[in-house]
Formats: C-alpha cells, structure tokens, sequence
C-alpha cells in the first residue's frame, strides 16, 4: 500500500512560519506558553526553535510554563537523547 503523505525533510521555515507558533493554543486548559514551546520544539530544527524563543521571549511569555503534569519545556527535553541543543536554547532564555 502507498501512504498517503510523504515525509519532508530539510523544510525551509520562514520567519513568518516561525513565528505563527506564537498563535498556536491548547484545547484543554495546559498553559498557552508551555503548549506555544512543546509544539515548537516537537516540530523545529534546533536553529528555527532558537528564532521561536527569540520571539517568544520578546512577547515577554513565560520560559517556565508548566503543562498539566507541573513540568516545564525544559524538564521534558532535558529527558531526550537528543534534546541537549534545544535545552541549551532554554537555558540561555532563562529556563530552570
């Protein structure tokens, strides 16, 4: 059988793309701010997610947000093999 969707790799995001995260929001009640930066690094390259909290810092949002389980962004990327360069990013913009 052939899948319906093709993965894509090495999409190009804009700074407008970038920035559309900004506008993403929950649909049960987790925190606009952690729910803005879980969607963020669950779907960018480290160098997109940078320019993300860039933004997001700027808008003066909340780096520490917590979802419904009290763990901020930083705590569940820290858990992932691969997570130390999104973790860096977090750190330099305040995350604890």
């Amino acid at each position: 059988m052939k899948k319906d969707k093709e993965k894509i790799l090495d999409e190009v995001w804009t700074k407008d793309h970038v920035k559309s995260f900004l506008g993403v929001r929950p649909h049960d009640n987790t925190a606009e701010d952690f729910h803005m930066l879980l969607k963020a690094y669950q779907s960018m390259r480290a160098s997109d997610f940078q320019l993300f909290v860039d933004y997001f810092s700027d808008e003066d949002r909340n780096i520490n947000a917590t979802g419904l389980d009290d763990r901020n962004v930083l705590a569940i990327v820290e858990e992932h093999r691969k997570g130390a360069e999104y973790a860096a990013i977090l750190k330099a913009a305040g995350a604890t």
